[in-house]
């Protein structure tokens, strides 16, 4: 890349998401509840079941859990079944990353006034089914169920907050700038 290129954007600047919707379950097995705005606390998600030791996958529990909204759609597209006020039971639906999130994962993600990292995937169980009352959602969430996150910096969050990428996953970026000086290797500037 000749010295004359304009700068990458930064990594605050990536990713135009924003919250779609909250969802809190008060109790394990408790109807979902949409929100307007949520705190999210170190330990999760106030007044939800997981942050106050009542859900049911306890032992495997998130702190804080994305869905995307594109795959929310996508499984109301394929199959019908439309879960999005909330029978999902993630915590926070996100726009704008795609049903995967793929950039989201391992990344430094500001939602609202928290800072999260997605950490690993959050797969649907059969309980999902039960609780929703809907055969075949756990199927049809399956590879776009979610992400499991850890709280970095705890803080309110509220429907229509932005979601950005404030750093992406190290390892990615170590790609993305091997892959840089890779290229300038390859050609070499010329002066």
């Amino acid at each position: 890349m000749p010295a004359d290129d304009p700068p990458e954007p930064s990594e605050e600047a990536a990713g135009p998401g924003a919250v779609d919707a909250l969802v809190t379950a008060p109790e394990s097995g408790a109807p979902p509840v949409r929100r307007d705005a949520v705190a999210i606390r170190p330990d999760g998600v106030e007044g939800d079941r997981y942050r106050s030791g009542d859900g049911h996958f306890q032992l495997d529990g998130c702190a804080v859990t994305l869905v995307a909204a594109e795959a929310l759609d996508a499984v109301r597209e394929e199959t019908g079944i439309d879960v999005r006020e909330g029978r999902h039971r993630r915590n926070v639906v996100v726009d704008g990353f795609g049903a995967g999130m793929d950039a989201l994962l391992g990344a430094t993600v500001a939602v609202g006034d928290a800072l999260l990292r997605p950490t690993r995937r959050r797969p649907p169980c059969a309980r999902v089914e039960e609780l929703a009352g809907e055969g075949g959602l756990a199927s049809a969430l399956r590879n776009r169920g979610g992400l499991c996150c850890d709280v970095v910096e705890p803080g309110r969050v509220a429907v229509g907050d932005p979601v950005r990428i404030r750093e992406a996953d190290p390892r990615t970026a170590g790609a993305a700038i091997a892959e840089r000086l890779a290229e300038r290797e390859r050609t070499p500037d010329r002066e």
